[in-house]
Parts: structure tokens; sequence; C-alpha cells
């Protein structure tokens, strides 16, 4: 139905959509309600992997215990976002798909290149403390505000989707887009296509994972900056590690060179330092924004650290 209503939009929890539709950013000339179709379980794969439904709602996954004693990442990052009353009305599904807070892009009567193509990004020049240092353009610095999203991209979760084409099956870490000249769209899924699960797979160390976040207030926030980190140690050597930033990036962004620079290292504070600057190293803050870089850093050798000492265990 929805490719033959081309300004239709699905609907499930509406918890971001309906925020839109009041702003008029978005503008659907038609919903179609899929909270009731059948994708609301959390389910074991044949390969000791995990199946989640779009459909389950951010609460229920955040105390699933699969999710809590194999990715606690996964379940802190959940509790992090939103309020008790959000958790229990967002979707897996709909958590994906939010759109960036820029003020910017929530304020019609501004321009902006996301909502309005070519009129301009006033945020550069204007309020960007809370936008992007890493992949953005001149077209668009906005930030992804999903907590969740970050967890699941360091854990190399992979996004199913269903749509006229039939079924693709898209990792997480190629699912959104980095701005460019068109930042209208934040990920790579086409007209009529429904997300209908997401598949984590079955990391052994992802059971020795965190999640961290700064934000300006304690609760009910998004991040300024946020870490997902998991890691493999064997005496006193990282075989193994996993990164995910959140508040730095039109996306949630995998630190592969931080990750990268770790791997066969010993676990010394220095080390870990050595790695955030390197995943750091291409970042372009703007001037109220450039506090991000140093916070990021501090932020993923504190995670490490913790992790290795044992004390998010």
């Amino acid at each position: 139905m929805l490719t033959k209503e081309p300004e239709a939009t699905f609907l499930a929890g509406g918890t971001n959509l309906v925020d839109l539709m009041k702003l008029g950013v978005a503008q659907p000339e038609a919903l179609i309600d899929i909270s009731h179709l059948p994708y609301d379980r959390v389910e074991a794969l044949p390969d000791g992997g995990v199946r989640i439904g779009f459909a389950v709602r951010n609460s229920e996954l955040a105390g699933n215990r699969v999710i809590r004693e194999r990715y606690p990442m996964l379940a802190q990052a959940l509790l992090a976002g939103a309020s008790g009353q959000l958790r229990n009305m967002a979707t897996t599904g709909g958590n994906l798909l939010q759109r960036t807070r820029c003020v910017y892009f929530q304020d019609t009567s501004k321009p902006c290149n996301k909502r309005v193509p070519g009129s301009g990004c006033p945020a550069r020049e204007g309020y960007h403390r809370n936008l992007a240092i890493l992949g953005a353009s001149e077209s668009c610095i906005a930030t992804h505000p999903s907590d969740m999203a970050v967890a699941l991209v360091a854990l190399d979760a992979v996004v199913r989707v269903q749509g006229p084409d039939g079924e693709r099956a898209i990792p997480l870490t190629s699912f959104y887009r980095l701005p460019g000249d068109d930042p209208t769209r934040d990920t790579v899924i086409k007209h009529g296509e429904l997300i209908t699960s997401v598949d984590l797979p079955p990391l052994r160390f992802a059971k020795y994972s965190l999640y961290r976040k700064a934000r300006d207030r304690a609760s009910y926030a998004f991040a300024l900056v946020s870490v997902a980190a998991a890691l493999d140690m064997a005496d006193g050597v990282i075989s193994d590690a996993r990164l995910g930033l959140g508040g730095v990036a039109h996306m949630p962004w995998r630190a592969t060179k931080a990750e990268n620079a770790l791997r066969g290292k010993p676990m010394t504070e220095e080390v870990l330092r050595s790695a955030a600057e390197a995943e750091l190293a291409d970042a372009r803050p703007l001037r109220d924004n450039a506090f991000k870089v140093s916070l990021a850093r501090n932020m993923i050798v504190r995670a490490l650290l913790d992790l290795a000492q044992g004390e998010a265990h």
C-alpha cells in the first residue's frame, strides 16, 4: 500500500513522528498503522544471535534477560534515552528512524538543507553546540539522536527490511548516510520498505560491554557525546574491541580506527588515548562544539579503562 501513496508514512509507536507532525516538519498525506503486525518478539537465532522485532518496545527490550546479560551496552543505552513513559511507547524500528533534534530542522520558519534542500545550514554560524564534529558537510552538521543505535552499531547489528522488491539485510554500519550534498535522507531505506527486525550476532565478548553518555542534564537529554564499548582481553593484551560513538555525527559512528589501533596492544592508558586520538584525528569542530573532541577522547579512554578493571561486569 505504501508504494501507492508517495507521501504516506508507517506509524507504530509514533513518539518522534507525531512530534514532527505537530511542528509541521513531517506532513504525510496518509498514515499506515503497523502496530498490529507480529514483529513484537525477541527471539534466539540458530547461530546463537538474537532477533529483535521492529515492534518490540524500548522498555521491554531494555528489561529482556538475554539482552541484559549478553548485550549490556544495549540495555544501558536504552535506559539512557528518553523517559520511562516514552520507552513504553517507542519501538525498535522507530528508534532507528528518529530524525535529528537540530533546532533549525525542527523550526519551519528557519532555512534547513535537511528539510528544504538548498535553503542553507544556519547552524554552521548559529547554534551548533550539540552538533557534529565527524563526517559533517557544508550542507549539514546535524547529529543522530538515538542512544540505542550507537550500541547496535558497535554490536555489528543487521537491519532486515521488507519492501516491494523483497527482503534485504543491511548492516547497521551501512544503513545510515552521511549528509554529503543531500542531507534530506538519513538512511538507505527505500520508500515502501519496512524494518521488520534487527539481528544481533553472537559476539562472545559483548557481555563485557557498557554505554556511557555525557549530557547537559541528568535525565531526558540527548547526548553531547556517548560511547558504547566492548572489550576482549587476555593476559593484559587487547584481543578485540568494539566502539560506537553518539552525539558526534549525522549517524551513529562506528569507531573502526580506534578499534584497529587497539587490537594486539597492551592495555595501558597511553594505548587507549592514542587509539581515541586516531579516531578523532579527522574531527572538524566549529566555534562552539570544539569541546566535544576532548570530551569524546576522555570518554573513550574512561569507558575502556572501566571495562579493563572489571567495573562494568
